[in-house]
């Protein structure tokens, strides 16, 4: 019998370990932004083409390397950063596994001109999928400068699978956010396709959050700060009022190296309980400075997933940590849970001093609510029976205890009720708003009950299908154009999906970077702010791309008519009811919302005889 077992070749193993370390072009960004800035960089720029796929390009003003360490740099497990085993327990940069830049020519096409401070002459040196092609001195500024070409040419397959350019260069500017938050002492530029996206000198980190992020995050950011023997806690937390339905501002930098942790984002999320809506999530830039030898790095190739020796006290101290800062700023009112949980902290004291002064008003304060707001009245039956606390139960697991499963009963498992059935023409006599949620009307069966909030949603989905299949949205023009800028990332995603939201009937323009002007917006749409609805749609709409796998046109019709139906808790004349019950039923289908809630329910007389008789 022959040998089975044999080793595989150099060019093999690198492209199985790039696998690990590059998988999309984002991938190559993190690791040549990090190596930049472990270089003592002071500036660092970043050129993209094509999202990636043709061109990356980062070029820095760092320390440089010399002839042997430029190709010595492209070995497998060739590092500068780490000697003996010790060393993997005292790190203190970004990069160190030593992987990462034979990983990237093993499946692209490389060229790096290096040159150390006062060298006459640098190195350039040319790798196709790993095979150095050239290596000869050349003329170059100290620093390094890295390109990047026809990421996985020679890999076809895993090319196949990379996403569109719009999802790739979100990706992108995703780690580049978080190198440039990471080091906000350091110079940062990035430029797509020949056009600036960023441009960020050396600042604080409060103006690089700013220029980052957007100036609407200006008015949100609540300074954090804790020291304690064991670790420091610095950064900034948003206001409640300010936080979003959508990930992805939420950043952990431990000893300046961006991390995922669902158990401490569930520290800062425990802080912010009673402020927020259940779905929504906290604005956060935080950082944990902490002795290296209680962190263990090396938990997973792309370095974002770290472990703590004692997590636990970890996240208590965060936990106290956003809550103090909350409390400093007066953001953390008495919960009344007959309120909206994301009221600002005046409208908490004006109600106050309004039940004090024994007045009771009908003020209607939706303008101030989150669309993604759905209370619960009944919230006490949550915790019957139940012998820990709300914390305690929902505190994300350590890898040292074992979960415990708990089944509930879903509706989606019990029979149809008969007491249900379906209305094929509106019905025609009068009807009555129910507690400003529900209209109710008698149909020859019995009582049919409307959720106002699912049907409102399922008229204008409909409406908004049909005026991008057929891109005849009619818009009602603005007196005075609405200004809004935007930060990059929801910049390029309006840019990308231009035409669909115009076929909406919003009309705008580009004015500058980042910046677009409104003119008109929907014509259907009464009493909303043009920007605020443009700003929710662009939020529902990311949130559905994460949570949900839907078609552009499907994700547009059902972000903006989550964004612009009638609430719950909007009060309706009969006018107002008899539209709403009449273009419900003149839907394809009136029964359920777009995400599938039910839209109504009769109660038949036979059912409605059966509970009186008791």
């Amino acid at each position: 019998m022959s040998n089975l077992i044999h080793l595989l070749s150099d060019t093999l193993a690198n492209q199985i370990a790039a696998g690990e370390v590059v998988q999309r072009p984002a991938s190559v960004v993190k690791e040549l932004m990090e190596n930049a800035v472990d270089a003592a960089s002071s500036e660092v720029k970043l050129i993209i083409k094509d999202a990636g796929k043709t061109l990356i390009q980062v070029i820095d003003d760092g320390l440089g390397m010399s002839e042997t360490d430029a190709r010595m740099s492209f070995e497998r497990h060739a590092t500068s950063k780490i000697k003996t085993a010790d060393d993997l327990f005292n790190i203190h940069t970004m990069g160190f596994r030593g992987e990462a830049l034979a990983s990237i020519a093993a499946v692209a096409q490389v060229e790096m001109e290096t040159c150390t401070a006062g060298s006459e002459l640098g190195t350039r040196i040319t790798i196709e999928g790993a095979t150095v092609k050239s290596q000869m001195p050349v003329s170059a500024k100290k620093g390094t400068k890295i390109s990047v070409k026809n990421l996985f040419f020679n890999v076809p397959a895993r090319r196949n699978f990379l996403k569109s350019n719009p999802v790739e260069s979100k990706h992108i500017i995703d780690e580049f956010q978080r190198v440039a938050l990471a080091r906000p002492d350091i110079a940062f530029s990035l430029y797509q396709n020949n056009s600036e996206t960023y441009q960020l000198p050396p600042a604080k980190l409060s103006h690089r959050i700013v220029h980052l992020l957007g100036k609407a995050c200006q008015a949100q950011l609540v300074p954090c700060q804790e020291e304690t023997d064991l670790l420091k806690i610095k950064g900034y937390i948003g206001k409640p009022t300010y936080a979003k339905k959508t990930r992805g501002e939420q950043f952990f930098f431990v000893n300046q190296r961006f991390i995922k942790s669902n158990y401490m984002h569930h520290a800062v999320k425990s802080a912010f309980e009673g402020l927020l809506p259940e779905e929504a999530f906290p604005f956060y830039v935080l950082f944990i400075d902490i002795a290296p030898s209680h962190v263990d790095v090396n938990v997973h190739p792309t370095k974002t997933e770290i472990k703590f020796d004692e997590e636990r006290v970890v996240y208590s101290m965060l936990e106290a940590t956003v809550k103090q800062a909350l409390a400093a700023h007066q953001l953390t009112p008495s919960i009344d849970f007959d309120q909206n949980a994301n009221f600002n902290p005046l409208d908490f004291k004006e109600q106050s001093l309004r039940k004090q002064q024994g007045g009771t008003t009908e003020k209607d304060y939706t303008q101030f609510r989150s669309p993604a707001i759905q209370q619960s009245k009944d919230w006490e039956r949550l915790f019957e029976g139940l012998g820990a606390s709300k914390k305690e139960q929902e505190r994300p697991l350590l890898d040292t205890e074992q979960p415990t499963t708990l089944t509930l009963p879903s509706i989606a498992n019990q029979p149809p009720s008969s007491q249900e059935e379906s209305i094929s023409e509106a019905p025609t006599t009068p009807k009555v708003q129910l507690h400003k949620k529900y209209i109710l009307t008698q149909v020859k069966s019995g009582i049919l009950l409307i959720d106002q909030q699912a049907a409102h949603e399922r008229i204008f989905y409909e409406k908004y299908l049909q005026s991008l299949e057929n891109k005849s949205g009619a818009s009602q023009q603005l007196l005075f154009p609405y200004t809004i800028e935007l930060n990059p990332a929801d910049f390029n995603l309006i840019k990308d999906c231009e035409k669909e939201i115009c076929a909406l009937g919003f009309v705008f323009e580009s004015f500058g970077k980042n910046t677009i002007v409104v003119s008109g917006y929907p014509a259907e749409i009464v009493g909303t702010e043009p920007q605020g609805l443009l700003e929710g749609l662009i939020e529902q709409f990311k949130w559905n791309k994460e949570q949900l796998s839907l078609a552009t046109n499907e994700n547009l019709a059902r972000s903006l008519a989550k964004r612009s139906c009638i609430r719950h808790g909007q009060k309706l004349s009969s006018t107002e009811m008899d539209a709403v019950v009449d273009q419900l039923f003149a839907c394809t289908n009136a029964n359920y919302a777009p995400d599938g809630r039910k839209v109504f329910v009769v109660l038949t007389l036979e059912r409605l005889g059966e509970i009186f008789k008791g």
